[in-house]
């Protein structure tokens, strides 16, 4: 268990305090608990980050005063591992139950719908060739005995730092299938052919999907790092977002805000708009690399802080060169989305639906102040649905959700597999890191006798 995620429910900002300790006195535990999230609802979200197992247990008090709050005192019986403990549970069935994970997951079952068996040779044969040139961004990698082997195939595969975290944080957790897979690093899926050509598609695991093309698709690196580093190197994560959501509803500006690079054309008709209609709309570029050209005319905006996007009632979110990696942060304050309609998507998408959870504008956005003209109108009903969507990306996007999602992919995979993983030609074992400042004993692991 990496993180303990508590709602509390109480009336208005009533000050309280969190503390976690030992089960057993004999315990000393190490736990940074930074100040609980107040989510502006009624709920607070408290989070801890653990550098030390403990075998009893952990204790956790949430007081108001001297007062225990609802059920405090919380107990969650150990033993309880910090996030770099290396201590896989063995019956993944029993991981699964534990963490409470989907029994169903919809894109995970479209996109494996075309792969009903996975051919390890034809992908051996054709995918270095086909995507793994000079340019190519695709990472080879084979998990056996749950350990992490891989080789980088093309000149841009740094991002296989964040492919790689995930794996082995995972490993670290459960036992994982052996599997062999590719994943590709770059932003825009690669796999076009369809199912019923000749030879047929390869399954390559992408970070992105389109509708055009038939990558598997899994969380992406963004949201994926951010969760692994919550509390530590990431500052804008899924957890903290939420307790950073600006002002009530009734005192967010009522404009459309965007703030973002110039990675696709309509972010700069965007521009175009605010420019023409201030009173609706406020956008601006940060940054300029595919248009600067067009910095002169349109101008370049002051960065601002993400957390001061929801002082603005709706948030506009525009593909950039792929999908908005922004959307699920978007989603998870408590802003009106409207979102541009798009061939892209991540791997929540599909249980988000139009006028239920956001609200949609069209690709060329030729809607978009009618869409913030209707928003304004109809104050109740778009606040209802901003809300709609924040329940529902709180749920799908809690950390456990994102490994329990992780998992399945690889189970899928492993399951449709026609011939055994192995540990190819120029592949290396990708080492658990050596965090020498968290002591990990696995009651999992029998000690090792002394000799006589």
């Amino acid at each position: 268990i990496v993180e303990l995620l508590i709602i509390i429910f109480l009336s208005g900002q009533t000050p309280f305090k969190v503390a976690i300790k030992s089960l057993s006195p004999k315990e000393i535990v190490r736990i940074h608990v930074p100040n609980p999230l107040d989510r502006n609802d009624g709920t607070f979200l408290m989070r801890y980050r653990m550098y030390e197992p403990v075998n009893e247990g952990l204790k956790i008090e949430v007081l108001y005063g001297d007062e225990h709050v609802a059920q405090s005192p919380y107990i969650l019986k150990g033993p309880v591992y910090h996030e770099y403990c290396e201590c896989p549970e063995e019956d993944p069935q029993a991981w699964q139950r534990t963490l409470s994970c989907p029994t169903k997951e919809p894109q995970i079952a479209k996109d494996f719908a075309s792969f009903p068996s996975i051919n390890l040779q034809q992908m051996l044969n054709e995918i270095p060739k086909r995507f793994g040139e000079e340019r190519g961004a695709i990472v080879h990698y084979t998990i056996l005995d749950n350990h992490i082997y891989r080789r980088s195939l093309g000149k841009y595969t740094d991002f296989k730092m964040f492919s790689d975290e995930i794996l082995l944080s995972l490993a670290r957790k459960v036992l994982l299938p052996d599997v062999e897979f590719y994943v590709n690093l770059g932003d825009w899926p690669l796999e076009h052919r369809k199912v019923n050509e000749t030879p047929g598609p390869l399954p390559i695991i992408s970070w992105c999907g389109s509708l055009d093309s038939r990558d598997v698709i899994l969380p992406t690196y963004d949201i994926t790092h951010s969760t692994l580093e919550a509390m530590r190197g990431v500052t804008n994560d899924l957890l903290s977002i939420q307790g950073h959501t600006g002002p009530s509803w009734i005192n967010k500006t009522e404009k459309a805000f965007f703030r973002g690079r110039d990675s696709r054309e309509e972010r700069l008709q965007l521009v175009q708009l605010s420019k023409e209609n201030p009173q609706l709309l406020d956008a601006g570029i940060t940054g300029y690399f595919f248009f600067q050209e067009k910095e002169k005319e349109l101008g370049k905006a002051k960065l601002i802080g993400f957390f001061d996007f929801f002082k603005y009632k709706y948030q506009v979110n525009v593909d950039g060169t792929v999908a908005a990696y922004r959307y699920p942060y978007l989603m998870l304050g408590d802003s009106l989305v409207l979102k541009q309609d798009s061939p892209y998507y991540e791997h929540f998408y599909m249980a988000l639906k139009p006028w239920k959870h956001y609200v949609p504008i069209k690709r060329n956005l030729s809607d978009l102040l009618e869409k913030v003209e209707w928003a304004k109108e109809h104050d109740e009903e778009a606040k209802k649905i901003a809300k709609e969507g924040q329940l529902t990306a709180r749920d799908l996007l809690q950390p456990h959700r994102l490994y329990c999602y992780y998992y399945r992919v690889l189970q899928k995979y492993a399951e449709r597999q026609t011939s055994k993983p192995k540990i190819r030609d120029g592949m290396e074992l990708v080492p658990q890191p050596d965090d020498s400042s968290s002591i990990c004993q696995c009651h999992r692991k029998t000690p090792l006798r002394e000799e006589l």
